[in-house]
């Protein structure tokens, strides 16, 4: 049986890595600049990066769809930070949809905050509502199971 390999989108250059699925667990650099692909910490989406992390990442990414003015968002941004320092091996990310709306646009978020699991680029789960760390992860680790 061959060995699967995963796309890892890097946080910090962008460029796309393939990762074989046995290695995902052993702190994946990037083969561009270095850094780690895995971060254990949400890394901010813009309008150039956000639909090449959602439609490359093979692996369950989670997207937190926020806005400045939004207050549950703010009050849930350092849950959704605490969530992903507890699941390493899934892909946190945020955008903030006030200020790039055209590139949130396509994921038809209808309140905030929204997080959305992504895998192999397709949708397979949403929540909207601020939560608490511990049912992001509970969530989150359904999505995986």
């Amino acid at each position: 049986m061959s060995e699967q390999n995963s796309h890892l989108v890097c946080p910090h250059c962008s460029a796309t890595n393939r990762i074989p699925a046995a290695r995902l667990n052993a702190a994946p650099k990037c083969g561009k600049c270095g850094q780690p692909l895995l971060t254990a910490t949400p890394h901010e989406l813009n309008a150039q990066t956000v639909s090449k992390v959602i439609q490359k990442n093979e692996v369950l990414t989670i997207v937190d769809f926020w806005a400045s003015w939004c207050q549950p968002c703010l009050m849930m941004a350092p849950q959704f930070k605490a969530a992903a320092s507890q699941l390493p091996q899934v892909v946190f990310a945020k955008i903030q949809t006030d200020k790039y709306e055209q590139a949130a646009a396509p994921y038809n978020i209808r309140s905030l905050p929204t997080m959305v699991a992504f895998k192999n680029g397709k949708e397979i789960a949403r929540q909207s509502g601020a939560l608490p760390s511990d049912q992001i992860v509970q969530w989150v680790r359904s999505l995986n199971a």
